[in-house]
């Protein structure tokens, strides 16, 4: 039988802030660039990481860290190979959830959604936007289908780079883009002995409004 680990000493006291929802932009698009622009300008790693959640057909959820590529009114976009894991889960469910979190600031962001593909046009120009070593590895691999060996990928990009020798690696058709079209927001911001301050934003006709819930 395996020795049961407890973790339960395992804990850190959270920074002594507090939010009110007078402190937050009533649009939480604007807000969240309000809190990732703060994030970027401490030079903290992986700013822009978040966690992608998806559900298949039958129930079971997935995550994984994608890296958020832009964002705007529409919505907050990624890049991806659709013969994927989640490609598969979101052309079955096309609904997702996002996570941010900032461990440096205790802070994190929820965002739930619906998603669409991006057009193809701006697959390609993220595509050819990318370095080059990038650009020869997303064609090479078909993501989430199963290698026989490393060496089985690294011998598909050599042939690439033969075939493409000028570097000029033509984006795979199932290289797509997918945008997130927000439903629903969290702002959480950690906060001492737990009380933990959690504004949620929903949808309210052409605007949103905000609330306050339980940590």
């Amino acid at each position: 039988m395996s020795k049961k680990i407890d973790l339960n000493d395992v804990r850190r006291n959270y920074e002594s802030k507090t939010v009110h929802r007078s402190d937050l932009a009533m649009d939480p698009i604007e807000q969240f660039g309000i809190w990732l622009q703060q994030v970027r300008d401490l030079d903290i790693l992986d700013a822009t990481a978040m966690v992608l959640a998806t559900c298949a057909s039958d129930g079971q959820p997935s995550s994984r860290v994608v890296l958020l590529k832009q964002f705007d009114d529409d919505g907050f976009c990624w890049y991806s190979d659709s013969r994927s894991q989640k490609g598969q889960e979101l052309a079955a469910n096309p609904k997702a959830a996002l996570l941010f979190h900032w461990r440096d600031l205790s802070r994190q962001v929820r965002i739930q959604g619906h998603v669409e593909q991006l057009p193809a046009a701006e697959a390609e120009a993220y595509f050819n936007s990318r370095p080059e070593g990038s650009r020869f590895s997303a064609a090479a691999s078909c993501q989430s289908a199963e290698l026989h060996s490393r060496a089985q990928l690294e011998t598909e990009v050599e042939r690439l780079q033969e075939q493409y020798s000028d570097g000029r690696v033509p984006r795979p058709p199932a290289w797509v883009g997918y945008r997130l079209r927000p439903q629903s927001f969290e702002f959480w911001q950690g906060s001492d002995n737990r009380l933990h301050d959690r504004i949620v934003y929903s949808p309210a006709g052409e605007g949103w409004t905000m609330k306050r819930i339980s940590p």
